[in-house]
């Protein structure tokens, strides 16, 4: 058996950045910038009131100043004519400041009668003006890669880009297997249970920004597997849940290493999880998980989301290991790494859960934490500080 962290340097070693696509930019937000982008303008474009006001030029500004009214500015309709002395122009938010004027006198500020204006409460010194380019400069750059947030959506909008150049999305296809298992709204014999682990996968691997493919249950027979196999050629990566183990009915390593697989390991010193396999078929990676609910998830988690990361082209992203006093005291640990699933209590603590099967997806969907015993970790008391992943 290998380690995790050797297990997931492997798991890497099978994946590179996919290909780049331009998408509209109205389809861009949480895809993974794959090029530098430039804006094509300035923002903002003009010298621009930041008030609704008078503006004037700012060496005329103080208080009891009076000013004749010459024009109107609003946004999207600005004065084309030139601020002289002792002249002012209606300005409203957003507008272009005129030729010769420099300064917004905000309307609470001024007393206005007919065409004459007179600052009448102390304008202070903010000119109320938002300089050109203020918030960014034609060919300023958004840096790759990066994934889009709502705001930089918003960003490259305003940059006037049209079209973003993004990572395409990996195509995943997921296989599970076992005669077992039936999908769910099926009808299950007396001896097959609901197909869980390829759904919960699958939310997974699109919440990270996959595209992801769940294929027919391979049955645990040499042909039915093959045909499973052949419905996922061409996908990026490869992920099999069940049958990765040494049963007489887990065939799936047999199977794919007749189909010309070359294993990159078998079995993660880890709890749950052990029966993890992984390798490279024809172009795609494969990575073959165990059957039981909670050992697939914890491995997604531990394995495939930084494979997703590594094919959008995103930087690996490090372990966030956060620490925790212990609520709850834990007997000794054995020779496998184990991620407990747990919760964090309202006062900072973490409390791992007192089942651990890996069977128990009720306990899986209450925990927002995975707390990690090394091996052979000694018993632990309560508030003992323990390192823990929350969970996405």
């Amino acid at each position: 058996m290998i380690s995790v962290s050797e297990a997931r340097a492997h798991l890497l070693e099978l994946v590179s950045p996919l290909g780049t696509e331009l998408v509209p930019l109205a389809e861009a937000a949480g895809r993974v910038l794959a090029d530098d982008v430039a804006a094509r303008r300035d923002q903002p474009p003009f010298a621009a009131s930041a008030m609704d006001g008078y503006t004037v030029k700012s060496a005329e500004v103080e208080l009891h100043a009076m000013f004749k009214v010459i024009g109107e500015a609003a946004a999207g309709h600005g004065f084309d004519g030139t601020v002289g002395a002792g002249q002012a122009v209606r300005i409203f938010t957003g507008a272009p400041i005129p030729d010769g004027a420099d300064f917004v006198v905000i309307q609470e500020d001024v007393t206005a009668k007919g065409t004459l204006i007179t600052i009448t409460d102390a304008p202070g010194d903010n000119p109320n003006v938002r300089p050109r380019g203020g918030d960014f400069k034609n060919g300023q750059t958004i840096s790759a890669p990066r994934l889009l947030t709502p705001s930089d959506i918003a960003l490259l909008a305003a940059m006037n880009i049209a079209e973003v150049p993004v990572a395409r999305k990996p195509d995943i296809a997921l296989i599970s297997t076992g005669d077992e298992l039936v999908m769910p709204g099926s009808t299950p014999g007396p001896d097959q249970i609901i197909a869980s682990n390829t759904f919960g996968l699958k939310a997974m691997l699109e919440g990270l920004g996959a595209q992801v493919r769940i294929l027919p249950i391979a049955r645990d027979t040499h042909s039915s597997l093959r045909t499973a196999f052949s419905l996922a050629e061409g996908a990026d990566l490869i992920v099999t849940i069940g049958g990765a183990s040494v049963g007489d009915h887990d065939l799936v390593g047999e199977v794919a290493a007749d189909l010309g697989m070359e294993r990159s390991f078998y079995k993660v010193a880890m709890r749950p999880g052990k029966p993890l396999m992984a390798g490279r078929l024809g172009t795609s990676a494969m990575a073959g998980l165990p059957g039981n609910p909670v050992s697939a998830m914890v491995c997604g988690h531990i394995f495939l989301a930084p494979m997703v990361r590594a094919m959008l082209g995103l930087p690996p992203l490090q372990e966030v290991i956060l620490s925790a006093p212990l609520a709850a005291p834990l007997g000794q640990n054995g020779p496998r790494e184990h991620y407990m699933r747990a919760t964090l209590t309202e006062d900072g603590q973490i409390r791992a859960f007192e089942r651990q099967d890996s069977a128990l997806l009720t306990v899986l969907a209450e925990a927002d934490a995975l707390l990690i015993r090394p091996p052979h970790d000694p018993p632990r008391e309560i508030g003992e500080t323990m390192s823990y992943l929350r969970l996405i």
